[in-house]
């Protein structure tokens, strides 16, 4: 019985002998992490922090304290070197390290860096679509882009963001999606310039190809985000071409109310003259013809317009 006692209190005398080891070892490399860490070499810190871990956790209840400090600082130390690699614009790696650190933290119950973590990730993401977009990488930026909307489809900077990409890469209809998106979400004033350009430059392009109707079209679409004085220039020239008189009315008027001190506001004005005579309408043509008598270019053709329309 004697023999068996002695035996147990050998054991367990190895026992705490082995833990009391564990634990000077654990200690040993925590303190040489800790110098690291202080030192600003987070990488030699996580290794030295996550190789205590384990062993000073295999030390029990001696070990408990350094073992809950290993968790809490491992999570805080990934989630620094994650954001260091964003100063660096490192973007993969930082969302590679700030993922890490999300993942020790949930493991560890360190919830407050892991939502800090999760509040960086869309906010690197987005940095990382915008250094492509900067880098005129437009479809590495696109698909960066519509990564970020997949998870949050009101992120209106992003949708913003994807339209420019997508126009400078020449696909117009996704970019018009695209800046309907971010019309929705916040960004009405940019997108709506933009919608309006787009439809713009169509309408120019459709102009100059002699497909009038839809430069009409395309200009309407134009002045419906934006109303603008290029727009309404275009639709009257092109009602012009189509013999389409109230549309050139219609859009050159409004052309002269959006831009009044316009260059060639006196050659419009002509136009519009002649329009209106042509239609039949008398009083209106007089009464532009008037407004250009004094005109250089436009006034001997004016005073014998009035002449002619007064017999």
């Amino acid at each position: 019985m004697k023999k068996i006692i002695l035996i147990a209190a050998a054991g367990l005398f190895a026992a705490f002998s082995a833990a009391a080891q564990d634990m000077a070892q654990a200690t040993e490399i925590a303190q040489a992490a800790n110098e690291a860490l202080q030192s600003g070499d987070n990488a030699a810190a996580l290794n030295g922090f996550k190789e205590a871990l384990p062993i000073a956790e295999a030390a029990g209840d001696a070990g408990a304290e350094l073992a809950n400090t290993c968790r809490d600082i491992i999570p805080r130390i990934l989630l620094a070197m994650g954001k260091d690699q964003i100063k660096e614009k490192d973007f993969d790696g930082a969302l590679d390290l700030v993922n890490q650190a999300i993942a020790a933290a949930e493991e560890y119950g360190n919830f407050s860096v892991a939502e800090e973590g999760d509040k960086l990730i869309p906010n690197i993401k987005l940095s990382k679509a915008n250094g492509l977009l900067n880098a005129k990488d437009f479809d590495g930026a696109a698909e960066a882009f519509k990564a970020i909307l997949d998870a949050d489809p009101e992120n209106g900077v992003a949708a913003l963001r994807l339209g420019a990409a997508l126009s400078a890469s020449g696909k117009m209809e996704e970019a018009k999606a695209a800046y309907e998106q971010a019309l929705a979400n916040g960004q009405e004033k940019t997108a709506r310039k933009q919608l309006s350009n787009i439809f713009l430059k169509e309408a120019q392009a459709a102009l100059k190809g002699g497909k009038f109707a839809d430069a009409i079209s395309a200009a309407g679409k134009s002045n419906e985000y934006l109303e603008n004085a290029n727009a309404c220039k275009i639709a009257g020239n092109a009602a012009v071409k189509a013999k389409d008189n109230d549309a050139a009315i219609a859009n050159f008027e409004k052309y002269l109310q959006l831009s009044p001190n316009a260059k060639d506001a006196n050659g419009i004005i002509c136009t519009l003259a002649v329009i209106f005579q042509q239609s039949g309408n008398k009083e209106k043509a007089i009464e532009y013809y008037q407004k250009i008598v004094t005109d250089p270019q436009y006034g001997q053709t004016a005073k014998a317009q009035i002449a002619a329309l007064n017999k």
